[in-house]
């Protein structure tokens, strides 16, 4: 396959035959949009992506040096996920974990690779892509919790919380943030009738975060919102500019309380609101509540340094740990418990070294990795192992990472060629 080497842009080495180029965009698109389908096992998620990955390693996509880290680490990760479930390899629920668990690692490094190359135009079609599974999964949620749909409610609500197009209301609340950001952010910053229309997405994709009552998700829309928004404003290349993004922010939030008071003054709404808002849940209290758990567990870690295996919390406590970094010391043991918040917090402080840099998905990246980084500390209380976003999310980060390290590379050149 031939390339086409072009200067001073963010994607030096690009497919030069334009039909195969549309149909990796495409397949990216595609990617973005099924991920919000995954309440059967395998996903449209899994399927899309092994024809995507099939069709671009066959289209000459590229392993470079810079992902060896992440490649190792994932390695290491999955290793320790292996050693731990061995005692428990007659148990297919137990297989199909640690299957899962190779299948994330394999499609954080192919999202790295794909972003890494034609990165302005492949993020723009993933940045489409997750807008509108947001929308499929947030109509379905709301769809179903309002009873608009004959036979919807129970199977798109569970235990009275929209759940939508996912298996679990919490799992809903967590995929709609970062197209929630997209669409906000076009909110603020584009043409009228463009920001309109994302208003509209923004609003419908926000009711369904309230209505999937999931405390966690509630909290990350708003510190999400307002830490993207405050990039905005900080990175912003005029005072107009930035004018218009606190101007809309504003309104944007005069309108938010306005509308979930209209919805609080709903019983069944206001009701669960008042029972999922209360911050005394039965199940955080206690020697074997949530908090609970994760000290008992931390200290049960010490002891079993190959772990107790994946699934196997439960058999030991009421519930699952609710915590990936304890998860990955009581599956994976000492291995997968230092690798896991090893690679998850160096890709977070390395995503903050980029936050200002010039780069033509500036904007993109920003959201990507703010609700990245809300999900880092969502980890803390809530299982995120297997969510399908969260590994999109870090392969991405690190494809945009090498992406701007090339791009400011090529732009010194040329700013050198240009003043000799």
């Amino acid at each position: 396959m031939a390339y086409a080497a072009t200067a001073g842009t963010s994607h030096p080495s690009i497919p030069a035959a334009p039909g195969v180029l549309a149909l990796q965009r495409a397949l990216v698109w595609l990617a973005g949009a099924s991920g919000a389908i995954v309440f059967i096992e395998p996903s449209p998620y899994e399927i899309v992506t092994l024809i995507a990955s099939v069709v671009f390693f066959a289209t000459g996509l590229r392993m470079r040096l810079v992902f060896v880290p992440l490649l190792f680490a994932l390695i290491v990760l999955n290793v320790g996920y292996s050693i731990g479930a061995i005692p428990f390899i007659d148990k297919p629920e137990v297989m199909n974990w640690i299957f899962t668990s190779w299948y994330m690692a394999v499609t954080v490094i192919f999202f790295a690779m794909v972003i890494s190359e034609d990165t302005e135009a492949r993020l723009d079609m993933l940045r489409r892509g997750l807008v509108v599974g947001g929308m499929i999964a947030s109509i379905a949620g709301v769809a179903g919790y309002f009873h608009l749909v004959p036979g919807g409610y129970d199977l798109l609500t569970l235990y009275d919380r929209a759940r939508g197009t996912f298996k679990d209301p919490n799992v809903l609340g967590a995929f709609l943030i970062l197209p929630a950001l997209f669409a906000l952010q076009s909110v603020v910053s584009d043409p009228l009738g463009k920001a309109f229309r994302n208003a509209i997405a923004f609003g419908i994709m926000a009711l369904a975060i309230l209505l999937a009552f999931s405390r966690a998700a509630w909290g990350a829309l708003i510190i999400t919102s307002a830490v993207t928004l405050l990039l905005m404003v900080l990175t912003s290349r005029s005072q107009t500019q930035r004018t218009r993004i606190i101007v809309m922010a504003l309104i944007a939030v005069v309108i938010a309380v306005a509308l979930v008071a209209v919805l609080l003054s709903l019983d069944s709404v206001a009701q669960m609101f008042k029972q999922r808002a209360s911050f005394d849940q039965s199940y955080d209290e206690g020697r074997f509540g949530r908090f609970g758990r994760h000290i008992l567990g931390a200290q049960m870690a010490l002891d079993v340094p190959f772990g107790i295996g994946p699934l196997q919390f439960r058999s030991y406590f009421p519930e699952d740990t609710h915590n990936s970094y304890l998860n990955a010391f009581m599956s994976g043991g000492w291995i997968s418990g230092i690798c896991y918040p090893a690679l998850v917090f160096t890709s977070a402080i390395t995503g903050f070294r980029y936050m200002f840099t010039r780069v033509p998905w500036q904007r993109t990246y920003l959201a990507v990795f703010t609700a990245f980084l809300g999900t880092v500390g969502e980890s803390f209380i809530i299982d995120t192992d297997h969510w399908r976003h969260f590994w999109m999310m870090l392969g991405t980060m690190w494809g945009m990472y090498a992406a701007a390290e090339r791009y400011r590379r090529t732009a010194s050149i040329s700013d050198g060629a240009a003043a000799s």
